[in-house]
């Protein structure tokens, strides 16, 4: 028996958009959770994220969308949303009478081309904006070049310059061979190798004071304490 075939997050989309569409109804989430699964074949526990994925894409209005759109477009303050949109359902200018504490969802037929004409108008003025500036682009350009045109007294400075500019290349690399060299990175080795010295001296002299100490304390002859730990028999101080 073969398994039944999932609906795809864009099918799911498409089905409950058409509730909307078919219904022209506003409704609450737990309404669209007990509507859905029986009219369109949505699970209700994916209800939720749908609808939020339309509302995110301007395909279904709430009334939280509309608060934030109000102010900014119609001049509503987001307080007063509730109560303009209660008193339109009240004079029977918006179809519906559950508007009241809870979001509402509601889409109408012509949200699709609502949508896209608030989309091609953004669209629209970024366009003119990018050409606004690709123009004062091109002016700059022209601006800039007013004194550099092609001539043949440019184009000998600036091989000269590019001449130049190789030869710096050169010298720069010279500098860094010469570096080894440098008085002050040769001072600098010499106080490390220095301090360097100090540090070998101090702990081969705490080997000779642990190897005196462990012939003191269990008669162990030298020779087996440099065998056993690996001491070169030569070792001394650095002079």
């Amino acid at each position: 028996m073969s398994k039944r075939k999932g609906v795809s997050a864009e099918e799911k989309r498409k089905r409950l958009l058409e509730i909307f569409r078919e219904k022209q109804e506003f409704f609450q989430l737990k309404e669209l959770e007990k509507i859905a699964p029986k009219e369109k074949g949505i699970i209700a526990q994916s209800v939720k994220d749908v609808l939020q994925s339309l509302v995110d894409d301007g395909l279904v209005d709430s009334e939280k969308e509309l608060e934030k759109i109000a102010p900014k477009e119609k001049g509503i303050i987001a307080q007063s949303v509730k109560d303009v949109l209660q008193s339109l359902v009240d004079d029977g200018l918006v179809d519906s009478e559950k508007v009241g504490t809870s979001v509402y969802f509601w889409s109408y037929s012509n949200k699709s081309t609502t949508t896209k004409q608030r989309k091609l108008n953004n669209l629209s003025t970024k366009l003119e904006e990018c050409k606004r500036l690709l123009q004062e682009t091109k002016d700059s350009i022209a601006v800039a070049e007013i004194g550099r045109e092609s001539t043949e007294e440019r184009t000998r400075l600036l091989q000269v310059w590019a001449e130049k500019k190789s030869q710096e290349e050169d010298l720069k690399l010279k500098l860094q061979h010469y570096e080894t060299a440098n008085p002050e990175r040769y001072l600098a080795m010499q106080e490390q190798t220095k301090v360097s010295k100090e540090a070998i001296n101090r702990w081969t002299d705490n080997i000779f004071n642990m190897k005196s100490w462990c012939r003191n304390r269990f008669s162990i002859e030298e020779s087996i304490l440099n065998k056993q730990f690996e001491i070169d028999p030569d070792m001394d101080y650095l002079e």
